[in-house]
Protein backbone atom coordinates (compact mmCIF):
# COMPACT_ATOMS: atom_id res chain seq x y z
CA UNK A 1 0.00 0.00 0.00
CA UNK A 2 1.41 3.07 -1.02
CA UNK A 3 1.22 6.95 0.07
CA UNK A 4 -0.17 7.42 -3.33
CA UNK A 5 -3.20 5.92 -2.48
CA UNK A 6 -5.81 8.55 -1.00
CA UNK A 7 -6.48 7.61 2.57
CA UNK A 8 -10.30 8.02 1.88
CA UNK A 9 -9.82 4.85 -0.73
CA UNK A 10 -8.78 2.54 1.79
CA UNK A 11 -10.42 -0.34 2.55
CA UNK A 12 -10.90 -0.51 6.69
CA UNK A 13 -11.27 -4.02 6.46
CA UNK A 14 -7.29 -4.09 5.21
CA UNK A 15 -6.91 -0.98 7.61
CA UNK A 16 -7.94 -2.32 11.01
CA UNK A 17 -6.57 -6.27 9.83
CA UNK A 18 -3.44 -7.38 12.02
CA UNK A 19 -0.03 -5.95 10.12
CA UNK A 20 1.83 -9.20 8.30
CA UNK A 21 5.21 -8.23 7.06
CA UNK A 22 6.45 -9.03 3.81
CA UNK A 23 9.33 -7.86 1.96
CA UNK A 24 7.38 -5.06 0.75
CA UNK A 25 6.76 -3.51 4.36
CA UNK A 26 9.43 -5.70 6.25
CA UNK A 27 9.70 -5.84 9.95
CA UNK A 28 12.83 -4.37 10.92
CA UNK A 29 14.35 -1.64 12.87
CA UNK A 30 13.18 1.26 11.15
CA UNK A 31 9.53 -0.73 11.80
CA UNK A 32 10.06 -1.02 15.17
CA UNK A 33 11.45 2.57 15.65
CA UNK A 34 7.70 3.73 14.33
CA UNK A 35 5.87 1.55 16.82
CA UNK A 36 7.67 2.29 20.07
CA UNK A 37 7.88 6.14 18.69
CA UNK A 38 3.72 6.43 18.52
CA UNK A 39 3.11 3.85 21.83
CA UNK A 40 5.39 5.53 24.09
CA UNK A 41 8.74 8.02 23.76
CA UNK A 42 10.74 5.82 21.08
CA UNK A 43 13.33 2.85 22.08
CA UNK A 44 16.73 2.71 22.28
CA UNK A 45 19.05 0.62 19.54
CA UNK A 46 18.92 -2.53 22.46
CA UNK A 47 14.88 -2.71 22.92
CA UNK A 48 14.62 -2.35 19.25
CA UNK A 49 16.39 -5.23 18.22
CA UNK A 50 14.83 -6.89 20.95
CA UNK A 51 11.71 -6.25 19.39
CA UNK A 52 12.41 -7.82 15.71
CA UNK A 53 12.92 -11.07 17.36
CA UNK A 54 9.37 -11.12 17.95
CA UNK A 55 6.32 -10.40 15.81
CA UNK A 56 4.58 -6.97 15.67
CA UNK A 57 1.51 -8.51 17.71
CA UNK A 58 3.88 -9.77 20.11
CA UNK A 59 5.76 -6.39 20.36
CA UNK A 60 2.39 -4.83 20.49
CA UNK A 61 0.80 -6.93 23.10
CA UNK A 62 3.85 -6.44 25.69
CA UNK A 63 3.14 -2.78 25.33
CA UNK A 64 -0.49 -3.22 26.46
CA UNK A 65 0.46 -4.95 30.10
CA UNK A 66 -0.41 -1.94 32.10
CA UNK A 67 0.30 -3.28 35.58
CA UNK A 68 1.76 -2.03 38.23
CA UNK A 69 5.00 -0.24 36.76
CA UNK A 70 7.08 -2.56 39.48
CA UNK A 71 7.65 -1.47 43.44
CA UNK A 72 10.42 0.33 43.02
CA UNK A 73 9.90 2.43 40.21
CA UNK A 74 6.38 3.18 41.70
CA UNK A 75 8.18 3.73 45.63
CA UNK A 76 10.45 5.98 43.29
CA UNK A 77 7.80 7.90 42.12
CA UNK A 78 5.96 8.40 44.92
CA UNK A 79 8.63 9.89 46.76
CA UNK A 80 8.81 12.76 43.82
CA UNK A 81 5.22 12.89 44.16
CA UNK A 82 5.09 13.78 47.22
CA UNK A 83 8.38 16.38 47.76
CA UNK A 84 6.24 18.13 44.54
CA UNK A 85 3.65 18.48 46.45
CA UNK A 86 5.43 19.57 49.52
CA UNK A 87 6.54 22.64 47.39
CA UNK A 88 3.06 23.55 46.47
CA UNK A 89 4.20 24.45 43.16
CA UNK A 90 2.39 22.40 39.92
CA UNK A 91 5.50 22.84 37.72
CA UNK A 92 7.24 20.84 40.16
CA UNK A 93 5.02 17.89 39.29
CA UNK A 94 5.56 18.62 35.42
CA UNK A 95 9.27 17.70 36.58
CA UNK A 96 8.10 14.36 38.17
CA UNK A 97 5.86 13.26 35.12
CA UNK A 98 9.26 14.07 33.01
CA UNK A 99 10.97 11.71 35.48
CA UNK A 100 8.10 9.84 35.02
CA UNK A 101 8.06 9.47 31.28
CA UNK A 102 11.79 9.23 30.79
CA UNK A 103 12.13 6.43 32.92
CA UNK A 104 8.83 4.20 32.74
CA UNK A 105 8.98 0.51 31.91
CA UNK A 106 5.47 0.98 30.85
CA UNK A 107 5.75 3.70 28.16
CA UNK A 108 2.13 3.00 26.68
CA UNK A 109 0.14 3.76 29.84
CA UNK A 110 2.23 6.79 30.09
CA UNK A 111 1.56 7.97 26.48
CA UNK A 112 -2.20 7.09 26.72
CA UNK A 113 -2.33 8.89 30.11
CA UNK A 114 -0.25 11.83 28.16
CA UNK A 115 -3.49 11.55 25.78
CA UNK A 116 -6.05 11.53 28.51
CA UNK A 117 -4.38 14.61 29.94
CA UNK A 118 -4.83 16.81 26.38
CA UNK A 119 -8.85 15.16 26.19
CA UNK A 120 -9.68 16.12 29.72
CA UNK A 121 -7.83 18.80 29.95
CA UNK A 122 -7.34 20.97 33.01
CA UNK A 123 -4.79 23.26 33.92
CA UNK A 124 -2.98 24.29 37.20
CA UNK A 125 -2.92 27.86 35.76
CA UNK A 126 -6.36 28.33 37.02
CA UNK A 127 -7.04 25.16 39.14
CA UNK A 128 -3.77 26.00 41.35
CA UNK A 129 -4.16 23.51 44.14
CA UNK A 130 -1.12 21.21 43.06
CA UNK A 131 -2.54 18.03 45.36
CA UNK A 132 -5.70 18.04 43.11
CA UNK A 133 -3.76 17.96 39.47
CA UNK A 134 -1.82 15.28 40.89
CA UNK A 135 -4.94 13.57 42.14
CA UNK A 136 -6.78 14.11 38.39
CA UNK A 137 -3.27 12.56 37.30
CA UNK A 138 -3.44 9.48 38.88
CA UNK A 139 -6.65 9.15 37.86
CA UNK A 140 -5.98 9.33 34.03
CA UNK A 141 -3.02 6.82 34.54
CA UNK A 142 -5.37 4.45 36.36
CA UNK A 143 -7.96 3.99 33.30
CA UNK A 144 -6.10 5.10 30.92
CA UNK A 145 -5.92 2.15 28.86
CA UNK A 146 -9.51 0.97 30.59
CA UNK A 147 -12.86 1.96 30.74
CA UNK A 148 -13.81 4.99 29.21
CA UNK A 149 -17.20 5.20 31.36
CA UNK A 150 -15.40 4.70 34.49
CA UNK A 151 -12.98 7.90 33.60
CA UNK A 152 -15.60 9.63 32.25
CA UNK A 153 -17.26 9.84 35.72
CA UNK A 154 -14.57 9.88 37.21
CA UNK A 155 -13.55 13.59 35.20
CA UNK A 156 -16.61 13.93 35.58
CA UNK A 157 -16.34 14.49 39.98
CA UNK A 158 -12.95 15.52 39.49
CA UNK A 159 -12.34 18.65 42.00
CA UNK A 160 -9.93 19.94 39.53
CA UNK A 161 -11.63 19.59 36.43
CA UNK A 162 -14.72 20.85 38.33
CA UNK A 163 -12.91 23.67 39.63
CA UNK A 164 -11.58 24.05 35.88
CA UNK A 165 -15.25 24.36 34.69
CA UNK A 166 -16.43 27.00 37.45
CA UNK A 167 -18.39 24.13 38.66
CA UNK A 168 -17.73 24.44 42.38
CA UNK A 169 -20.98 24.23 43.28
CA UNK A 170 -23.34 23.27 41.32
CA UNK A 171 -27.10 24.48 42.81
CA UNK A 172 -30.30 23.63 41.05
CA UNK A 173 -31.72 27.14 41.15
CA UNK A 174 -28.24 27.88 38.85
CA UNK A 175 -27.14 24.65 37.22
CA UNK A 176 -23.97 24.81 35.44
CA UNK A 177 -24.42 24.78 31.65
CA UNK A 178 -20.80 25.10 30.73
CA UNK A 179 -19.60 21.93 32.61
CA UNK A 180 -22.75 20.00 31.13
CA UNK A 181 -21.48 21.44 27.65
CA UNK A 182 -18.29 20.26 27.82
CA UNK A 183 -18.96 16.88 28.74
CA UNK A 184 -21.23 16.51 25.54
CA UNK A 185 -18.82 18.36 22.91
CA UNK A 186 -15.60 17.98 24.11
CA UNK A 187 -15.38 14.81 25.98
CA UNK A 188 -17.82 12.39 24.60
CA UNK A 189 -20.08 13.50 21.61
CA UNK A 190 -18.63 16.43 19.52
CA UNK A 191 -20.47 19.01 17.99
CA UNK A 192 -23.91 18.49 16.33
CA UNK A 193 -24.59 15.42 18.37
CA UNK A 194 -26.45 17.19 21.47
CA UNK A 195 -29.07 19.74 21.44
CA UNK A 196 -29.24 23.17 23.69
CA UNK A 197 -32.05 21.70 25.80
CA UNK A 198 -29.90 18.39 26.10
CA UNK A 199 -27.23 21.06 27.77
CA UNK A 200 -29.66 22.26 29.84
CA UNK A 201 -30.96 18.69 31.07
CA UNK A 202 -27.86 17.75 31.22
CA UNK A 203 -27.07 20.36 33.66
CA UNK A 204 -29.91 19.60 35.74
CA UNK A 205 -29.15 16.48 36.47
CA UNK A 206 -25.61 17.66 37.70
CA UNK A 207 -27.38 19.62 40.65
CA UNK A 208 -26.47 19.07 43.78
CA UNK A 209 -22.49 18.34 42.76
CA UNK A 210 -19.71 20.32 44.59
CA UNK A 211 -16.54 20.17 46.45
CA UNK A 212 -15.62 20.17 50.09
CA UNK A 213 -12.57 19.78 51.54
CA UNK A 214 -11.08 19.18 48.17
CA UNK A 215 -12.89 16.44 47.09
CA UNK A 216 -16.50 15.87 45.55
CA UNK A 217 -19.68 15.49 47.37
CA UNK A 218 -23.56 15.33 46.65
CA UNK A 219 -25.34 17.64 47.94
CA UNK A 220 -29.26 16.64 48.47
CA UNK A 221 -30.70 19.83 48.74
CA UNK A 222 -29.08 21.28 46.24
CA UNK A 223 -30.59 18.86 43.41
CA UNK A 224 -33.59 19.07 41.05
CA UNK A 225 -35.10 16.30 41.70
CA UNK A 226 -37.72 16.70 38.74
CA UNK A 227 -37.83 14.81 35.88
CA UNK A 228 -35.33 15.87 32.84
CA UNK A 229 -35.85 14.72 29.11
CA UNK A 230 -31.85 13.90 27.95
CA UNK A 231 -30.98 12.89 24.84
CA UNK A 232 -34.57 11.36 24.11
CA UNK A 233 -34.79 9.53 27.49
CA UNK A 234 -36.50 10.69 30.12
CA UNK A 235 -36.28 9.93 34.08
CA UNK A 236 -35.86 11.39 37.65
CA UNK A 237 -32.12 11.17 36.33
CA UNK A 238 -28.96 12.01 38.54
CA UNK A 239 -25.50 13.48 37.79
CA UNK A 240 -24.03 9.71 37.05
CA UNK A 241 -27.04 8.55 35.51
CA UNK A 242 -26.75 11.80 33.13
CA UNK A 243 -23.36 11.23 32.52
CA UNK A 244 -24.17 7.68 31.79
CA UNK A 245 -26.52 8.46 29.23
CA UNK A 246 -23.93 10.87 27.37
CA UNK A 247 -21.86 7.87 26.89
CA UNK A 248 -24.32 5.42 25.89
CA UNK A 249 -25.18 7.40 22.99
CA UNK A 250 -23.97 5.89 19.10
CA UNK A 251 -21.49 9.22 18.80
CA UNK A 252 -19.58 8.39 21.80
CA UNK A 253 -17.47 5.76 20.30
CA UNK A 254 -17.19 7.60 17.14
CA UNK A 255 -15.91 10.20 18.22
CA UNK A 256 -13.37 8.76 20.70
CA UNK A 257 -11.72 6.43 18.35
CA UNK A 258 -11.24 9.63 15.80
CA UNK A 259 -9.54 10.92 18.77
CA UNK A 260 -7.26 8.04 19.02
CA UNK A 261 -6.65 7.58 15.85
CA UNK A 262 -5.38 11.05 15.52
CA UNK A 263 -3.02 10.87 18.36
CA UNK A 264 -1.45 7.59 17.19
CA UNK A 265 -1.74 7.47 13.80
CA UNK A 266 -1.89 10.75 11.86
CA UNK A 267 -2.47 14.14 12.11
CA UNK A 268 -4.00 15.12 8.77
CA UNK A 269 -6.16 14.20 7.52
CA UNK A 270 -9.00 13.32 9.79
CA UNK A 271 -10.31 10.14 9.11
CA UNK A 272 -13.46 9.09 7.36
CA UNK A 273 -16.62 7.61 9.22
CA UNK A 274 -15.87 4.72 7.59
CA UNK A 275 -12.42 4.05 8.51
CA UNK A 276 -13.66 4.75 11.37
CA UNK A 277 -17.01 2.59 12.00
CA UNK A 278 -15.18 -0.85 12.80
CA UNK A 279 -13.44 0.55 15.60
CA UNK A 280 -16.18 2.37 16.99
CA UNK A 281 -18.39 -0.84 17.01
CA UNK A 282 -15.38 -2.70 18.46
CA UNK A 283 -15.01 0.23 21.45
CA UNK A 284 -18.92 -0.74 22.53
CA UNK A 285 -19.06 -4.39 21.89
CA UNK A 286 -16.21 -4.16 24.23
CA UNK A 287 -18.39 -2.19 26.65
CA UNK A 288 -15.91 0.96 25.80
CA UNK A 289 -12.71 -0.81 27.60
CA UNK A 290 -10.26 1.26 25.40
CA UNK A 291 -7.57 -1.13 25.30
CA UNK A 292 -8.66 -3.87 23.10
CA UNK A 293 -9.10 -0.28 20.42
CA UNK A 294 -5.86 0.51 21.48
CA UNK A 295 -4.15 -2.38 20.67
CA UNK A 296 -6.17 -3.28 17.46
CA UNK A 297 -4.81 0.19 16.30
CA UNK A 298 -1.12 -0.26 17.23
CA UNK A 299 -1.44 -4.08 15.30
CA UNK A 300 -3.32 -3.03 12.42
CA UNK A 301 -1.80 -2.77 8.73
CA UNK A 302 -2.95 0.83 8.22
CA UNK A 303 -0.57 1.83 11.38
CA UNK A 304 2.14 0.36 9.50
CA UNK A 305 1.52 1.66 6.52
CA UNK A 306 2.75 4.59 4.57
CA UNK A 307 -0.35 6.66 5.59
CA UNK A 308 1.15 6.71 9.05
CA UNK A 309 4.64 6.36 8.89
CA UNK A 310 6.42 10.12 9.17
CA UNK A 311 2.59 11.55 9.37
CA UNK A 312 2.74 12.99 12.70
CA UNK A 313 5.01 15.54 13.95
CA UNK A 314 6.25 15.23 17.55
CA UNK A 315 4.93 17.19 20.18
CA UNK A 316 7.34 18.89 22.66
CA UNK A 317 7.54 15.28 24.60
CA UNK A 318 7.43 13.23 21.69
CA UNK A 319 10.34 15.55 20.74
CA UNK A 320 12.72 15.80 24.01
CA UNK A 321 11.87 12.30 25.82
CA UNK A 322 11.65 10.45 22.73
CA UNK A 323 15.40 12.13 21.51
CA UNK A 324 16.18 10.97 25.20
CA UNK A 325 14.94 7.09 25.25
CA UNK A 326 16.31 6.60 22.16
CA UNK A 327 19.83 7.34 23.36
CA UNK A 328 19.33 5.89 26.91
CA UNK A 329 19.54 9.13 27.96
CA UNK A 330 18.73 11.10 31.66
CA UNK A 331 18.48 14.60 32.11
CA UNK A 332 17.81 17.45 34.70
CA UNK A 333 13.90 17.25 34.60
CA UNK A 334 12.84 20.12 36.23
CA UNK A 335 14.72 22.17 33.26
CA UNK A 336 13.36 19.86 30.35
CA UNK A 337 9.84 20.48 32.02
CA UNK A 338 10.74 24.26 31.79
CA UNK A 339 11.81 24.19 28.15
CA UNK A 340 8.30 22.01 26.90
CA UNK A 341 6.41 25.13 28.42
CA UNK A 342 8.18 27.21 26.40
CA UNK A 343 7.53 25.19 23.68
CA UNK A 344 4.19 24.90 23.90
CA UNK A 345 3.59 22.21 26.10
CA UNK A 346 3.24 23.05 30.06
CA UNK A 347 2.42 19.70 31.77
CA UNK A 348 -0.65 20.14 33.52
CA UNK A 349 -0.72 23.42 32.05
CA UNK A 350 -2.81 22.95 28.35
CA UNK A 351 -3.55 25.96 26.97
CA UNK A 352 -7.49 25.42 27.55
CA UNK A 353 -10.42 23.12 27.93
CA UNK A 354 -9.56 21.79 24.44
CA UNK A 355 -6.17 20.73 25.02
CA UNK A 356 -3.61 21.18 22.60
CA UNK A 357 -3.96 21.11 18.68
CA UNK A 358 -1.23 19.69 17.69
CA UNK A 359 -0.24 18.47 14.40
CA UNK A 360 1.11 21.72 12.15
CA UNK A 361 0.52 24.03 15.56
CA UNK A 362 3.49 22.65 17.27
CA UNK A 363 5.95 24.06 14.60
CA UNK A 364 6.64 27.67 13.67
CA UNK A 365 9.91 29.73 13.40
CA UNK A 366 10.14 30.40 17.16
CA UNK A 367 9.54 26.77 18.36
CA UNK A 368 11.81 25.38 15.86
CA UNK A 369 14.73 27.70 17.10
CA UNK A 370 13.62 26.69 20.49
CA UNK A 371 13.85 22.80 19.66
CA UNK A 372 17.44 23.20 18.12
CA UNK A 373 18.41 24.80 21.38
CA UNK A 374 16.82 22.62 24.12
CA UNK A 375 18.89 19.41 21.69
CA UNK A 376 21.99 21.60 22.80
CA UNK A 377 21.02 22.50 26.30
CA UNK A 378 20.53 18.54 26.95
CA UNK A 379 23.92 17.87 25.20
CA UNK A 380 26.02 20.44 26.85
CA UNK A 381 24.25 20.19 29.99
CA UNK A 382 26.48 18.97 33.18
CA UNK A 383 23.55 16.42 34.32
CA UNK A 384 22.72 14.54 30.94
CA UNK A 385 24.28 11.18 31.21
CA UNK A 386 23.95 8.19 28.46
CA UNK A 387 23.61 4.96 29.60
CA UNK A 388 24.82 6.59 32.80
CA UNK A 389 28.40 8.42 30.72
CA UNK A 390 28.97 11.13 29.15
CA UNK A 391 27.92 11.68 25.43
CA UNK A 392 31.52 10.75 24.00
CA UNK A 393 31.93 7.42 26.17
CA UNK A 394 28.59 6.20 25.36
CA UNK A 395 29.02 6.92 21.83
CA UNK A 396 32.64 5.11 21.95
CA UNK A 397 30.73 2.16 23.74
CA UNK A 398 28.19 2.28 20.69
CA UNK A 399 31.87 1.52 18.01
CA UNK A 400 30.80 4.84 16.84
CA UNK A 401 34.41 6.33 15.34
CA UNK A 402 33.45 9.16 13.54
CA UNK A 403 30.56 11.05 12.14
CA UNK A 404 29.89 9.02 8.88
CA UNK A 405 29.11 5.54 11.49
CA UNK A 406 27.12 8.28 13.84
CA UNK A 407 24.51 9.49 10.89
CA UNK A 408 24.32 5.13 9.78
CA UNK A 409 23.67 4.35 14.03
CA UNK A 410 21.41 7.50 14.26
CA UNK A 411 19.33 7.69 10.99
CA UNK A 412 17.28 4.43 11.67
CA UNK A 413 17.07 4.66 15.38
CA UNK A 414 15.43 8.90 15.47
CA UNK A 415 14.20 9.33 11.81
CA UNK A 416 11.13 8.08 10.66
CA UNK A 417 12.04 9.36 7.04
CA UNK A 418 15.99 9.63 5.77
CA UNK A 419 18.34 12.12 6.45
CA UNK A 420 18.66 14.63 3.44
CA UNK A 421 22.15 13.41 1.58
CA UNK A 422 22.66 17.96 1.98
CA UNK A 423 22.51 17.08 5.30
CA UNK A 424 24.95 14.61 5.60
CA UNK A 425 27.52 16.40 3.61
CA UNK A 426 26.86 19.36 5.79
CA UNK A 427 27.60 17.32 9.18
CA UNK A 428 30.38 15.55 7.25
CA UNK A 429 32.36 19.19 6.90
CA UNK A 430 32.64 19.59 10.69
CA UNK A 431 35.49 20.05 12.44
CA UNK A 432 36.73 20.25 15.46
CA UNK A 433 37.60 17.63 18.28
CA UNK A 434 36.19 14.29 18.29
CA UNK A 435 33.99 14.86 20.85
CA UNK A 436 32.99 18.43 19.91
CA UNK A 437 32.22 17.17 16.47
CA UNK A 438 30.11 14.50 17.51
CA UNK A 439 28.06 16.90 19.67
CA UNK A 440 27.67 18.87 16.95
CA UNK A 441 26.54 16.50 14.42
CA UNK A 442 23.92 15.35 17.18
CA UNK A 443 22.59 18.46 17.21
CA UNK A 444 22.75 19.76 13.82
CA UNK A 445 20.54 16.65 12.94
CA UNK A 446 18.41 16.92 15.67
CA UNK A 447 17.65 20.51 14.23
CA UNK A 448 16.20 19.38 10.61
CA UNK A 449 12.81 19.52 9.59
CA UNK A 450 12.72 15.76 8.99
CA UNK A 451 13.29 15.18 12.85
CA UNK A 452 10.42 16.75 13.86
CA UNK A 453 8.59 14.37 12.18
CA UNK A 454 7.29 10.79 14.38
Amino acid sequence: MTRAMNISDVNPDWAWSPYKPSAESPWDIRCAAHLFRRAGFAANRSELYSAVQLSPGEVVGDLMVASREGEVFETQMQALIRAALASGNAKQLSAQWVYRMLRTPRPLLEKTTLFWHGHFATSAQKVEVAELMQTQNDLLRKHALGDFNTLLLGIARDPAMLIYLDSVSNRKSHPNENFAREIMELFCLGEGNYSEEDVRELARCCTGWEIKRKKFRFNQYQHDGGTKTLLGETGNFGGEQGVALVAKQASAPRFIVAKLVKFFVMDEPTVSERLVDPLAKKLRKDDMNVGPTIQRILSSNLFFSSHARARKIRSPAEFAIGFLRSMNGSADAYKLADSLHELGQGLYFPPSVKGWDGGRTWINSSTLLGRSNLIRQILDHSKTRFAKKSLADYLRQQEIKDVSSLIDWIEPLLFAVPIPQAAKSRVAKLVGSDDDRMKDAIHILCSLPEFQLA
